[in-house]
């Protein structure tokens, strides 16, 4: 397609929260040259499972776009958070419901970014890791690009709003139990009302971490 060299398909990650409805709503508003499809992941991890994946089915069909679905089973070995089995389970999952030449988009945010840099900050992680979620990216063969990483948690919401769009709200997201949520309820609220542009800066210092990691990877290239 014009403008989209090598791209017959755009497929978005959809759970039905409100970060992927307002993606999938987005793309849906824009005349793009090529077919657009949702991908819903079904972990069977929640009792209403079966009704989010109708309410996704059913919001794909309203959008005028394509849908598919795909039920995983989360397994850890002990050595993976069920967070992180869970992340795996269904990127592998989206890589095989991938057509020939489609792209997958996620909806990551600059909310997001932030809580992966802190959640990296406590576990030692360095330079390499504080590039944390990058705009786009290969993964388990699959191109992915996340285009709501400028946007706010915050704005996402108030665009979903004016949109009149449903989603879904997983009250596993308020499971402190869960690190990223820990960090998400009891930690970045305070941090933000102390420094309200933190999402910007830490958005900033991760553009910092790719272009020092890139130096580094020329640096050690030419070493060789």
């Amino acid at each position: 397609a014009p403008g989209w060299p090598g791209i017959e398909s755009v497929a978005v990650a959809f759970s039905g929260g409100l970060d992927s409805t307002v993606l999938l709503a987005a793309l849906a508003r824009l005349d793009l040259p090529v077919p657009v499809r949702a991908l819903h992941i079904d972990h069977g991890l929640h009792s209403d499972s079966a009704r989010w994946l109708e309410h996704c089915q059913r919001v794909a069909e309203e959008l005028g776009v394509g849908f598919a679905s795909h039920e995983v089973t989360v397994q850890t070995d002990g050595a993976q958070s069920p967070e992180a089995a869970a992340r795996d389970a269904r990127y592998r999952a989206l890589g095989e419901m991938l057509a020939g030449r489609e792209l997958l988009l996620t909806a990551h945010h600059r909310d997001d970014q932030l809580e992966t840099i802190l959640l990296r900050l406590v576990r030692g992680t360095g330079v390499r890791g504080l590039r944390a979620i990058e705009p786009a990216s290969e993964r388990h063969g699959m191109s992915l690009v996340r285009p709501l990483l400028d946007f706010s948690r915050d704005e996402l919401r108030a665009i979903a709003e004016v949109w009149k769009l449903r989603w879904i709200e997983d009250p596993s997201n308020a499971d402190s139990r869960f690190d990223r949520n820990y960090l998400r309820n009891e930690v970045i609220p305070p941090l933000k009302a102390r420094w309200p542009g933190m999402t910007t800066t830490a958005a900033r210092a991760a553009e910092k971490m790719r272009a020092a990691q890139e130096i580094l990877d020329d640096v050690a290239h030419h070493a060789e």
